[in-house]
C-alpha cells in the first residue's frame, strides 16, 4: 500500500469536510444523491462516450496502481542485466534460452528471445522501441479518461447547479420545496469541483508519472539487450545502465 497516496486523499477530503464542521454546517447537507447521480453518471457517460470501452475499462484498471509502492528496484535490475551479459559472454547467446522461464515481465523475456533468436542488435533494439512505443501510447490513452473526467465533472456540475435552480423556480409557490432544490443546486458544484480536483486529476498526474517510470525502464533495458546482442563487454553494458540512473 503507497501510504502516502491514502493520506493524501484522506487529508484531501478530510479538510473539507472538517472545514464545513467548523463552519457550522452539518455532514448530511453535503450528501444529495440526486447532486451525485448528476455529476459522477454524467461524468461517466462523457469520458465513456470520449474514449471508449477498452480504455475506459483499462483506465479503471490502472487507478490500482496508485496506491501501491513503486518499486522500480534498479540495484536487482542491473545484476540481472550484468549476469545475463556475464553468461551471454561467456557460454554464447543461446545459453540465455534457459532463464527466460525465470522471467516475469514479458518486456524482459521477448528481449531475451530476441538475443537468444540471434536478431541483428539494430533491428533488436528497433523492435523493442516500437514495442515502447506501443506500450506508451496505449498507457496514455487509458490514462486520459481521468484527465478528462477532470475536465467534464466541474462543467457537469454546473450544468446540476442549473438544474437545481430550475427546481427552484418551478416551486417558487411551495417554499417547502425550495430548500432541496437549492441544496442540490450548490452541492452539484460542490461535487463536480470537488472530485476533478481532489480525486480525478490527481491520479491522472500520478498515472503519467508512473508511466513515465515504467518507460524509462524499458528504454534502459532495450540498450543493455542491444548490448547483449552486440557482444559488448559487461561492464560497459553496467557503466551505460550507470547513465540512465544519473
Amino acid at each position: 500500500m503507497d501510504w502516502g497516496s491514502l493520506i493524501g486523499i484522506v487529508l484531501a477530503l478530510g479538510g473539507i469536510l472538517a472545514g464545513q464542521m467548523l463552519e457550522g454546517g452539518k455532514l448530511g447537507s453535503l450528501v444529495q444523491p440526486a447532486a451525485f447521480i448528476i455529476v459522477i453518471v454524467g461524468t461517466i457517460g462523457a469520458v465513456l462516450l470520449q474514449s471508449g470501452w477498452r480504455n475506459f475499462a483499462n483506465g479503471l484498471k490502472m487507478a490500482g496502481r496508485v496506491f501501491v509502492p513503486q518499486d522500480d528496484n534498479y540495484a536487482s535490475l542491473m545484476h540481472d542485466v550484468t549476469n545475463w551479459s556475464t553468461v551471454a559472454r561467456r557460454e554464447g547467446l543461446l545459453s540465455l534460452e534457459r532463464m527466460i522461464k525465470d522471467v516475469n515481465d514479458p518486456f524482459v523475456a521477448h528481449g531475451l528471445r530476441l538475443i537468444v533468436d540471434g536478431v541483428d542488435p539494430h533491428k533488436l533494439r528497433e523492435v523493442l522501441d516500437m514495442e515502447i512505443g506501443a506500450y506508451e501510447t496505449q498507457q496514455r490513452l487509458s490514462i486520459k479518461i481521468w484527465e478528462a473526467a477532470g475536465g467534464y465533472a466541474p462543467t457537469i456540475g454546473i450544468l446540476g447547479a442549473v438544474l437545481g435552480l430550475i427546481h427552484v423556480m418551478e416551486n417558487l409557490s411551495d417554499p417547502s420545496r425550495l430548500g432541496s432544490g437549492i441544496a442540490v443546486a450548490f452541492v452539484a458544484t460542490i461535487y463536480g469541483v470537488g472530485f476533478a480536483n481532489l480525486v480525478f486529476l490527481p491520479i491522472s498526474s500520478k498515472l503519467k508519472a508512473i508511466v513515465n517510470r515504467d518507460v524509462f525502464r524499458h528504454e534502459m533495458l532495450a540498450d543493455a539487450f542491444a548490448g547483449i546482442a552486440a557482444g559488448d563487454n559487461p561492464r560497459l553494458i553496467e557503466e551505460r545502465m550507470n547513465i540512465y540512473l544519473m
